[in-house]
């Protein structure tokens, strides 16, 4: 990676493919922008928007709309795609990585597809996107920009799919404890899976609408194959939404099972301080009377008085708990 060149600024990686061939040829990171404008082929342009200088390099070696041009510069967080001119540009959604992990937390790739050109922007290193480089590298399969934007929205799919998995083993995990005993001391470990849950489903359902938007243009007005492609896209992204909704519904009836048990016990709890209360009653109200420093008070004299105003402590007890018995309450 080389975010410092002098002459291909903010240059990721770049990739040209020739007509008729199983590989595809990679530029290197310190050949000079005339490399990225000439040749044959189409190419693919994967630029780090870190590097302030991104913008102005996209604006030399294409001819892009503002439009276009603003998207890929932008630090936009909400899915986009649009179809204008025999193009197609927009913000994917995908999942960042660090250098030695992946990561659960959610990124965004910009893009912009023409007949010759196909530009990826991101901020920080994205998961899907690496995986799409690995695999053209082991062969370039794509035939036209077009194809690699299937290819990375394929991708992305699958990242979901394994994404569902391991959300799911952890959601496992917590259902076995929550009809425990103790299953209510999960309940921060269930907020962020449901958080990341809603947040798949809520970008994907959006991702879900553009692309059907953008299939219903005209054929004359998009690039070459994009409505079968758009409409493949579809039906793969329409199937994981369904396992993440699924997911997404697990999680709220677990949490409602978890607060379910939370007032449970908090009512245990309730009605066993109001029996103690219950039972309580009378002999605080004995020892309250015999406690009152008024004259003539009953068993004042006498070496017998508190074995008495004891026995009255207890009977008032005795009573208490028979009414209480009685009535149903325990």
């Amino acid at each position: 990676m080389n975010l410092v060149s002098p002459e291909i600024p903010g240059l990721v990686w770049a990739y040209r493919f020739l007509p008729g061939e199983s590989q595809c040829v990679r530029i290197a990171a310190d050949s000079s922008i005339d490399s990225l404008t000439e040749g044959e082929g189409w190419l693919w342009l994967h630029l780090a928007l870190s590097d302030a200088r991104t913008p102005g390099l996209i604006e030399r070696i294409t001819d892009l709309p503002q439009v276009a041009l603003s998207t890929l510069s932008s630090h936009d967080t909400q899915a986009a795609v649009t179809v204008a001119d025999d193009m197609v540009y927009g913000t994917l959604v995908d999942f960042e990585r660090t250098f030695d992990a992946v990561t659960k937390t959610i990124g965004w790739l910009h893009f912009a597809v023409t007949e010759k050109i196909i530009i990826t922007t991101r901020l920080h290193p994205l998961r899907s996107i690496d995986r799409v480089k690995t695999a053209i590298e082991k062969n370039a399969r794509c035939t036209r920009p077009i194809d690699l934007f299937e290819m990375l929205v394929m991708e992305f799919q699958r990242t979901l799919i394994t994404l569902v998995l391991e959300l799911t083993e952890e959601l496992n995990v917590i259902e076995d404890d929550v009809y425990g005993e103790q299953g209510h001391n999960h309940q921060p470990g269930l907020a962020p899976l449901r958080r990341t849950a809603v947040r798949l489903h809520r970008h994907l359902r959006t991702l879900l609408a553009l692309l059907r938007r953008a299939g219903t243009s005209e054929e004359d007005e998009v690039p070459v194959g994009f409505l079968d492609v758009a409409e493949r896209l579809s039906d793969r992204l329409e199937a994981v939404d369904r396992d993440v909704f699924a997911l997404q519904e697990r999680a709220r009836l677990l949490h409602e099972e978890i607060d379910s048990k939370l007032s449970s016990e908090t009512n245990r709890h309730l009605y066993i301080l109001s029996l103690m209360t219950a039972f309580l009653l009378p002999p605080t109200l004995v020892t309250g009377f015999f406690g009152m420093n008024t004259s003539n008070l009953p068993f004042a004299d006498g070496s017998h008085g508190t074995l008495v105003a004891f026995l009255f402590i207890m009977i008032s007890m005795g009573a208490a708990w028979s009414i209480l018995k009685r009535i149903g309450i325990i």
